[in-house]
């Protein structure tokens, strides 16, 4: 693994951790035990850096998608799909894609490029997991549009709402209706 890699995966960490918004080149460079000069060698700019960093995120949150077993049934898929998006590392991954999308909206690069590829593989990754529970590709491509929307919002609630049982409800709602569109 090269500096520049090393470097890369350690600012990810510590984004994972810390956030994006606001993120400093000083405070991020003392953590990783390095200067601020020294991730600029390694890095064209700030901008280059956040985009590598957003990149890594997204490779992380797609092999872990890419990692689940199998599903044996397509509601099944969709639970188990719910559960990795509330725990690690998807849940860290999946809060720093929102911050680099938020940003995206007002038009900010390295975010808006970042976030539409980081979408696209997202997607893809998504469709394959109902794919292997034996949907075919195109409706399984409609039941992502929904079922991402409606995870990302569920899972943004996490930090705010904290009755359970609304969300569990929503989910297994949410499962039927994949059901449906899959079906």
């Amino acid at each position: 693994m090269t500096r520049r890699e090393e470097l890369a995966e350690a600012a990810t960490d510590y984004a994972l951790e810390h956030g994006i918004i606001g993120l400093s080149l000083r405070p991020l460079a003392a953590e990783l035990g390095t200067s601020d000069r020294m991730l600029l060698y390694h890095f064209q700019d700030k901008d280059d850096l956040i985009a590598t960093v957003l990149q890594i995120s997204s490779d992380r949150s797609v092999e872990a998608v890419r990692s689940l077993a199998k599903p044996r049934r397509q509601r099944g898929a969709v639970l188990e799909l719910w559960s990795a998006y509330a725990s690690e590392p998807l849940d860290r991954c999946q809060r720093l894609y929102v911050q680099a999308a938020a940003l995206g909206l007002l038009g900010r690069e390295p975010y808006s490029s970042v976030v539409r590829e980081s979408n696209a593989r997202w997607t893809e990754a998504l469709t394959d997991h109902f794919v292997r529970a034996g949907a075919t590709r195109a409706r399984a491509g409609r039941a992502v549009a929904l079922l991402d929307a409606t995870l990302m919002g569920l899972q943004l609630d996490l930090a705010v709402e904290p009755d359970a049982t609304g969300r569990r409800r929503t989910v297994r709602d949410l499962a039927d209706a994949v059901v449906a569109i899959l079906a």
